[in-house]
C-alpha cells in the first residue's frame, strides 16, 4: 500500500441553485443537492484522474475531506 494521500474539497451551499458546489485542486468542480452526493461525484472523478495525475498513489490510499 502506498502512503495515504488526502484531497481537500472546498464545498459551499448555493442558496439560489439549492445545491452544494465543490472543487478540489486535483479534480474539476462538481455540484449536487446533498453533501453525500457531492462527495460521491468528486470521489469518482478523483479515482478516474488518479492514474494520470498521481500514478504513484494506489486508489485505496486516497482519502477525501470536505472543508
Amino acid at each position: 500500500m502506498s502512503k495515504p494521500v488526502i484531497f481537500t474539497i472546498s464545498a459551499a451551499w448555493d442558496r439560489e441553485a439549492s445545491v452544494w458546489s465543490g472543487h478540489c485542486d486535483d479534480t474539476a468542480a462538481a455540484a449536487a443537492p446533498t453533501l453525500d452526493e457531492l462527495l460521491k461525484k468528486i470521489s469518482a472523478m478523483a479515482l478516474d484522474l488518479l492514474p494520470d495525475n498521481h500514478p504513484d498513489v494506489a486508489p485505496e490510499s486516497l482519502f477525501l475531506q470536505i472543508a
